[in-house]
């Protein structure tokens, strides 16, 4: 096992933990043996000044999570249709947290092929939160693991920090609300980087509808 990263570097402002998150890897435990991806992209989330942020509203059952401590992963399911994963940070009780956005497979290949059959490229096995916590394995029974925990079946290594002159900053993708911030942060260069999308208006009746799926399955 590699060097896991120190809950005191994650207990930050999410700003700092999301440069500091670039080049870790992330390690995880699946039924078919270990994972591990590099992340090269992610993307943070503030609280009550974030509106773009789950815990922007306060904490609920379904983000208490993020209200830390720093260093655990908070997973949500979305739209109905898949997962994501974030890092939990900033100091205990106030609220925050980095979305995984895309990581480079740093395991065996052929195991990350067999876990992500649809994949057309091997770029493709985690580019993108829910590609990449599919990869993995993460869903709602890895939601709230310590990631700086040794014996976590999820953990988050120190790997080889990025030189911030090959880090990028641009908007967060896919959100409709303080959608210009530009809070996502990617390594320069690398393919398993997502492509960039902004928020597109749902149909009201499909949004409430797969938001009530969201919650009945939490």
């Amino acid at each position: 096992m590699s060097e896991l990263l120190g809950r005191d570097e994650l207990a930050v402002d999410v700003l700092d933990a999301a440069y500091r998150l670039l080049g870790c890897t992330l390690e995880a435990d699946t039924e078919q043996g270990p994972m591990v991806v590099r992340l090269v992209e992610v993307e943070a989330y503030r609280g009550a000044d974030d509106p773009a942020s789950h815990s922007y509203r306060g904490r609920t059952p379904r983000n208490t999570v993020m209200w830390g401590p720093a260093g655990h992963l908070y997973t949500y399911f979305v739209y109905g249709m898949h997962f994501c994963a974030n890092v939990v940070c900033l100091t205990e009780g106030v609220a925050g947290a980095v979305l995984l956005r895309a990581g480079e497979v740093d395991s065996d290949l052929a195991l990350a092929r067999m876990r992500r059959p649809t994949a057309r490229r091997d770029v493709d096995l985690a580019r993108g939160p829910a590609r990449l916590a599919a990869l993995l394995g993460l869903g709602r029974e890895q939601n709230g693991v310590d990631l700086t925990d040794p014996a976590s079946p999820v953990r988050l290594c120190a790997g080889e920090p990025v030189p911030r002159s090959l880090v990028r900053t641009g908007p967060r993708v896919g959100v409709a609300a303080a959608a210009t911030r530009p809070w996502r942060f990617w390594v320069d260069g690398s393919p398993a980087v997502s492509a960039y999308r902004p928020a597109v208006a749902r149909p009201r009746r499909n949004l409430v509808a797969a938001m009530r799926d969201d919650r009945s399955r939490e």
